[in-house]
């Protein structure tokens, strides 16, 4: 069997709803260099099918999501993803990181040849990034001031989307599935 093609081009991710935004977003504008190209989100699958194949994986993803129901998520905490000395991620981690490690897994399960987003040493790790900075030294001056100003943000999770972006246009929801919901419906 051929191996199946993916693209940077589209993703199965989460994304906060839209009144939540605006402290994240503030956060992103000073740190973030993929402000233009991603909204806030936490990536479930990614990189992920061609725009073509995405009629084929739907009804799997659709019944992934059917199966689970919508929960509270809070995002409270920074947390850093050290790349290189000179390099890292700052992200917000999820919780509870149970309930969004089941949704990935209920969704790779439907959607196995796209299991990137689990294939790192740690396996998932659910996270939204807010920014890069350099080295540990300004990461940590970068986390403290974030922290003494930072307020939890508490939401619903009730929905995940299919986002894909032509060119250099910036990604776009695509199809959003919801969950606890019936496939189809």
């Amino acid at each position: 069997m051929a191996n199946p093609a993916w693209t940077h081009r589209t993703a199965v991710v989460f994304i906060p709803p839209a009144e939540v935004w605006p402290p994240i977003q503030a956060i992103r504008r000073v740190h973030d260099r993929q402000l233009q190209r991603w909204m806030p989100h936490i990536t479930l699958l990614y990189p992920f099918a061609p725009r073509d194949e995405l009629p084929k994986l739907l009804p799997g993803l659709e019944a992934a999501c059917a199966g689970l129901s919508p929960f509270e998520v809070s995002l409270g905490a920074f947390r850093v993803f050290q790349h290189r000395s000179d390099r890292s991620t700052v992200w917000l981690a999820p919780e509870p990181r149970e309930a969004f490690a089941r949704l990935q897994a209920a969704l790779q399960e439907a959607a196995p040849d796209y299991a990137h987003t689990s294939g790192f040493s740690g396996g998932f790790t659910p996270h939204l990034s807010v920014g890069q900075s350099g080295g540990a030294e300004r990461v940590a001056s970068l986390m403290a001031s974030l922290g003494e100003t930072w307020s939890p943000l508490v939401f619903q999770a009730s929905e995940v989307s299919i986002i894909a972006r032509e060119g250099n246009r910036p990604f776009e929801v695509v199809r959003t599935l919801r969950l606890g919901a019936p496939p189809g419906g």
